[in-house]
């Protein structure tokens, strides 16, 4: 059974330049996740709201899906 869950992803600044992402926060809704990375937008150099799907019994995770970004973000998919 596959699940879709929204998450919050604050960047900071990283030490060797670019940026990196901060603690991930749940979010229940989209609209919900793009409330809190808008709140979250003045005290960080970027913030990002995703979607993604999860397999709740292998606890495999699809790429994230953006829906909303606020400032200088990293690529998650990048890897």
């Amino acid at each position: 059974m596959s699940a879709e869950k929204y998450i919050v992803i604050p960047f900071k600044k990283a030490k060797k330049g670019g940026v990196a992402p901060g603690e991930m926060r749940q979010a229940t809704t989209s609209a919900s996740a793009e409330r809190i990375a808008g709140s979250m937008a003045a005290r960080f150099i970027g913030v990002a709201a995703y979607a993604v799907h999860v397999d709740e019994e292998s606890g495999d995770m699809s790429e994230p899906r953006l829906i909303v970004q606020h400032g200088e973000v990293a690529d998650l998919t990048a890897a």
